[in-house]
């Protein structure tokens, strides 16, 4: 999986488009990081070809907001990549609260402390499928996905 920000793609989307193109013809998944966070152009979104969106953590509800509008940004950036059928990451989940907003919206994987803190290579390796048995397919970097209930 290879992840670029906005504004790496916006600098020229034809040509970025282009080359994403050829990436994922190689078999390369396709991520748009931090998304929300730089120029956000949502045609992008319509224009250029990747696999998975990644919800900056900006978007996640602080412990003092009150105001509603933050889950309002967050819903419909989960919308915007649900509609798009593109893996939906909320990146920067660190508590319970995110995680059960994050299911009620119905996005689908998580990353942050929540889940895991950074781990020396020994102890992320045991997170990984064992290779020596996996399926001859191509196996994309792991994303710690939530259980589902």
């Amino acid at each position: 999986m290879l992840e670029l920000t906005e504004s790496t793609v916006l600098r020229d989307v034809s040509a970025a488009s282009e080359q994403l193109q050829r990436l994922r013809a190689l078999g390369v998944g396709i991520a748009l990081d931090d998304f929300g966070t730089g120029q956000s152009a949502l045609s992008l979104l319509r224009h250029i070809p990747i696999d998975q969106l990644k919800i900056d953590r900006s978007f996640l509800p602080g412990p003092d907001d009150t105001d509603e509008s933050a889950q309002v940004f967050l819903r419909l950036m989960v919308m915007l990549g649900q509609a798009r059928k593109l893996n939906v990451v909320a990146e920067g989940v660190e508590t319970a609260e995110h995680q059960a907003l994050l299911r009620e919206m119905g996005c689908p994987t998580a990353q942050g402390f929540f889940l895991s803190r950074p781990l020396p290579a020994q102890q992320a390796q045991a997170l990984l499928p064992d290779m020596n048995h996996a399926s001859p397919a191509p196996v994309a970097a792991p994303e710690l996905h939530m259980a589902s209930d």
